[in-house]
């Protein structure tokens, strides 16, 4: 696959980017390298190769699923006009 100076353009404008005439053969080699690197890399042989998230093996940490209120429920309505039961009070707007 590669790119031809059209596509070069149509590209920066959907990106919002200025390019001049001048600048689109240097901009279309770039990508047209970069394509030829996604191809190669479309070559290699990876079955039986588990995904993985990092080059090194560890584990997620993971915290306890306890459910609480933060207990900072007073902080967060303290400022509020109206409230109760540690819920904001709010006038009604549906009729």
């Amino acid at each position: 696959m590669s790119v031809d100076a059209a596509t070069v353009r149509r590209i920066a404008q959907l990106a919002r980017i200025a390019v001049t005439d001048a600048e689109v053969p240097h901009l279309q080699g770039e990508l047209n390298a970069m394509l030829n690197f996604v191809e190669q890399l479309s070559e290699v042989n990876v079955e039986g190769v588990e995904p993985m998230t990092s080059v090194t093996p560890m584990a997620m940490k993971k915290r306890q699923e306890v459910v609480n209120d933060g207990e900072i429920a007073d902080d967060i309505v303290k400022n509020a006009p109206a409230t109760e039961n540690h819920f904001f009070l709010v006038p009604k707007v549906v009729e």
